[in-house]
Formats: structure tokens, C-alpha cells, sequence
């Protein structure tokens, strides 16, 4: 497969600039997700790998030769968008050697690679279908097809299970993750979902303003975020921030319980927890008090929703998903300090 670099990447639109000097390399058979908020530069960045716009400056390689004037047909890259942009009048078999028949291969060499992506994606039964008579995930793994009867370098998915229903969106989450399994390709892969990141990637990439924040395995940011901007992103539910204020030897914040101040933290202004670092108290000692404002209820887990006097937003509070909490009700909570994170004025980590 293919080992892709990017150097130094800038893209602007006019005055606008979007992409603000991205370096980032992928290994051979890595799969990447980008993830960040709406206007980040991620789509951007993926079109600009894809040969779709020009950078500005800055150069992408794929396996160490220079293809960031390469037209998009010979930089040996496949995209499959959020739209499965299928020819509605060819078949299924039509629309996956599309790009074979083009190349005016013979037709028995088209049609056994069909057959074999075909198969690999489930689409045997439908071969002689027409997209309309397709599902929303059927159209998709087409589209996919598409883009595998190829066998390009890079794989790019932009947002490509955004149209589907959440059970589709589970389905077709498997079966790319076991598209990447059985090839072994070089993927790079744009969403929104934290969870298609959390579980798809080896690498992810967090976007913010045109430039990359953090890049590191899933886990890695979730347990180690480089600044509160990764902190909040990464996680569903969000990590919850509360200001504080470090004077006197202790760490004082409204609702919270005086806490000892912590060596190395006297430039704390915020203090950060996930939710599942907090619980109900058991006795009477708490860390935190407040009022139960919402319960979720998710089955296996329940998220509470906790107001406490004089913080600007509510606190989430995972618990088990049996539980008595009601709206309403005075709640005790306490907080693994060992998993608390700390950020100073400027959002960095402390």
C-alpha cells in the first residue's frame, strides 16, 4: 500500500486561510481518522490529498514522490463520499467497474474483479439491482466497491455513514473496520462521531481552525488530552470544566468542597473531569453536592445531569443503569482526583 506525507500544507480561499501549515505523516496500512468541529479543515484537507483542490503551499508524497500537482486519476487515491454519487441508470456490477471499463480493460478480467469485491462487500445477491432498489447501506458499500476494484494506495472516506440511520451507521462501522482488517490499506477517514473515531482508528487527528491539536491513538487523547480544547472534544459525553481559583493552599470553586492544592498546579484556572470519574457519595463526605436537573437513561449506563449552585453548566455524572436518581433530588458526588485534569488561562495542561 502507501506510506502518505504531508508538509507544511496551507490552503486559503482569497484572504481566508483554512489550512494553517499541516504536517502530518501516515504509515503504510494505517487507518486515520480526522476529527474536529464544522469549518476545522478536515473535508478540506482530505480534498486537497484527493487532487479535488489545490494547496496553496506546502507538498503531499505518497511513498516518497511529490503528488501535490499530480492530477487526481494518476495519485493512485480512491474517495468515497458522505453522497454515494451511483449512476442511477447502471446496474451494481455497472457501477463497481465503472472505473475498470473506462481503462477499456476486457470484460471477463472487469467482471471477475467485480465478482471478487463484490464479495467481499456482500453485494453478490444485488449485482443485477439498480441503486434505487438499494438501501441507504447497500448504496454505500457500492460506493465502496467502487472505489476497492481499483486497489489504489489510500482509501479517503469523507463522512460516508453520515446519511445513514444509526443501526446502518453500526453496520457499515463493522464492516469498514473489517475492510480495513482483511486489506491491510492505507485508510484516512473524516467524521463527526465520536464513536466511528473511538473504534475505527489506529490515529486520530483533532482538527481546530486549520491546524491539527493532537494526533495520537484513541486512547491516548481520551486519557492524556494535550489541552482543554482535545479534552472537551474527544469523549461522549463531554468532559465537564470547572473554574477554579488556587490561593491559600487550597483550590476553591462554588459547590465544591475545599480541596488540598495540588504541587505544580498554581497556574490552574479550570478544572476537569470526565463523567465517569465521579460517583454518589457513600457516606457523608463529598467532594461535590448539587441537585438532579436530567436522567438519561441508555440501558447499560444512565447519565445524570447535576446542577450545582453557582457553576455556569451542569455536571454529567455517569451511573450504573439501575438507578433510583430522580429529577429533582439533592445528589452527593465524589471525585477521582487521581483522573482530574487541570488547565491553565491559555488551555494548556498542568
Amino acid at each position: 500500500m502507501a506510506q502518505l506525507q504531508l508538509s507544511n500544507l496551507r490552503k486559503s480561499f482569497g484572504p481566508v486561510q483554512v489550512i494553517k501549515g499541516l504536517d502530518l505523516g501516515i504509515a503504510d496500512g494505517e487507518f486515520v481518522v480526522f476529527v474536529g468541529p464544522s469549518g476545522c479543515g478536515k473535508s478540506t484537507t482530505l480534498r486537497i490529498i484527493a487532487g479535488l483542490e489545490d494547496a496553496t503551499s506546502g507538498t503531499i508524497a505518497l511513498d516518497g514522490r511529490d503528488v501535490t500537482r499530480a492530477r487526481p486519476a494518476d495519485r493512485g487515491i480512491a474517495m468515497v463520499f458522505q453522497s454515494y454519487a451511483l449512476f442511477p441508470h447502471m446496474t451494481v456490477a455497472d457501477n463497481i467497474g465503472f472505473g475498470l471499463q473506462l481503462q477499456r480493460l476486457d470484460r471477463t478480467v472487469v467482471a471477475a474483479r467485480v465478482a471478487e469485491v463484490a464479495e467481499t462487500l456482500h453485494l453478490t445477491p444485488l449485482l443485477a439491482r439498480y441503486p434505487r432498489e438499494l438501501s441507504g447501506g447497500q448504496r454505500q458499500r457500492v460506493a465502496i466497491g467502487r472505489a476497492i476494484i481499483r486497489n489504489p494506495k489510500v482509501f479517503l472516506f469523507d463522512e460516508p455513514l453520515s446519511n445513514l440511520d444509526a443501526a446502518l451507521r453500526v453496520q457499515m462501522r463493522l464492516e469498514i473496520a473489517r475492510l480495513h482488517q482483511r486489506l491491510r490499506a492505507t485508510m484516512v477517514y473524516v467524521t463527526h462521531d465520536q464513536v466511528e473515531a473511538m473504534t475505527l482508528a489506529d490515529r486520530i487527528v483533532v482538527f481546530n481552525d486549520g491546524r491539527i491539536e493532537q494526533v495520537g491513538k484513541p486512547m491516548e487523547l481520551y486519557e492524556n488530552p494535550a489541552n482543554r480544547f482535545v479534552a472537551g472534544f474527544i469523549g461522549a459525553p463531554a468532559m465537564n470544566f470547572l473554574p477554579v481559583r488556587l490561593g491559600g493552599g487550597r483550590v476553591d470553586s462554588p459547590g465544591l468542597a475545599p480541596v488540598a492544592a495540588l504541587p505544580g498546579k498554581a497556574s490552574a484556572v479550570e478544572l476537569g473531569l470526565r463523567p465517569e470519574h465521579l460517583a454518589v457519595a457513600s457516606g457523608p463526605e463529598a467532594d461535590i453536592r448539587g441537585e438532579v436537573e436530567l436522567v438519561e437513561r441508555l440501558g447499560a449506563e444512565t447519565y445524570a445531569h447535576v446542577r450545582v449552585p453557582g457553576q455556569p453548566a451542569d455536571l454529567t455524572l455517569r451511573l450504573p443503569g439501575e438507578t433510583d436518581h430522580r429529577p429533582g433530588a439533592p445528589i452527593a458526588i465524589t471525585v477521582d482526583w487521581s483522573r482530574a485534569k487541570w488547565f491553565d488561562a491559555d488551555g494548556r495542561v498542568v
